[in-house]
């Protein structure tokens, strides 16, 4: 009889540890999968970017418009009649790295990025984490204004920290901590180095379409700026992602959208654009 006993002891043993090993992998494969997904549906919040990363091999084609103050009228058309605009593209490296090179038409600026995302929302852990670091090459320098121009005077830097959460399968909310050097600058009018806090959020109002909201603090601007407010929506359309803007800054780049703030709502002064991102 312990003959018999000790090998089907053995077996239900080995059986029982066999499930325990499993269950365990299932419930650490379960906690890896068990990742927030769809925080936000756009790269970019109106002009602040978001926690969203491009998919591995992934290539964004973007295109975006800020037309001038709707204060004047039809002098301008409402603005139209002073469009600027931005050509660029963005490639997922990995799932958590992409780069990114884009074309402004205000300042002829071309603005290189790379994203990183350091955490991710998971029952484990309650936050998104991104890092975004910015160079732009401003080109519209000319050194006949400028004696004594070098190519590192056109250079100005943007480091920013993105910080989000999906509180809801309806509402996302986001912090931005940015920091913005400049090579070039007027002592007299600004500051080399301009720090801002802020931040938005992302409400869906039904599956295709959300209403997107952001506001940043400068607390070293000019007096003669203003903090940058402004207000999205995002229609989600098969295979693109397009966005209608109303905002007081017309530049499209961080370091301009965070300096160079020039309209007031309160006076009607603001600016209307849109973002549009196809994904090959």
């Amino acid at each position: 009889m312990k003959k018999i006993l000790v090998p089907i002891c053995f077996f239900l043993a080995t059986i029982a540890y066999s499930q325990d090993d499993l269950l365990n992998s299932l419930d650490s494969a379960q906690v890896q999968k068990n990742f927030s997904t769809a925080t936000f549906k756009a790269l970019q919040l109106v002009t602040l970017q978001t926690t969203k990363m491009p998919a591995k091999k992934e290539f964004y084609f973007v295109v975006s418009h800020r037309f001038g103050t709707v204060k004047d009228g039809f002098d301008s058309f409402f603005g139209l009649d002073n469009a600027t605009t931005k050509l660029g593209g963005i490639y997922g490296v990995t799932d958590w790295l992409s780069v990114s090179l884009s074309r402004h038409t205000l300042n002829k600026l071309y603005e290189t990025g790379v994203k990183y995302r350091m955490m991710r929302q998971s029952d484990s852990f309650p936050l998104d984490i991104v890092s975004y670091s910015v160079a732009d090459i401003n080109t519209f320098l000319e050194k006949d204004q400028y004696p004594g121009l070098e190519f590192k005077h056109r250079m100005t830097y943007v480091q920013q920290l993105l910080i989000s959460r999906k509180v809801s399968e309806k509402l996302s909310l986001e912090l931005v901590p940015s920091f913005v050097h400049r090579n070039l600058y007027n002592p007299d009018l600004e500051r080399d180095n301009q720090f801002s806090f802020g931040g938005g959020g992302r409400y869906k109002i039904t599956k295709r379409l959300s209403v997107n909201l952001e506001y940043m603090h400068n607390f070293n601007k000019p007096n003669f700026y203003e903090n940058p407010l402004s207000v999205g929506l995002d229609v989600e359309t098969g295979g693109h992602v397009f966005q209608l803007i109303f905002t007081n800054s017309q530049a499209m780049s961080e370091s301009g959208y965070l300096t160079n703030a020039a309209g007031n709502w309160g006076k009607g002064d603001f600016f209307f654009g849109f973002n549009l991102y196809r994904v090959f």
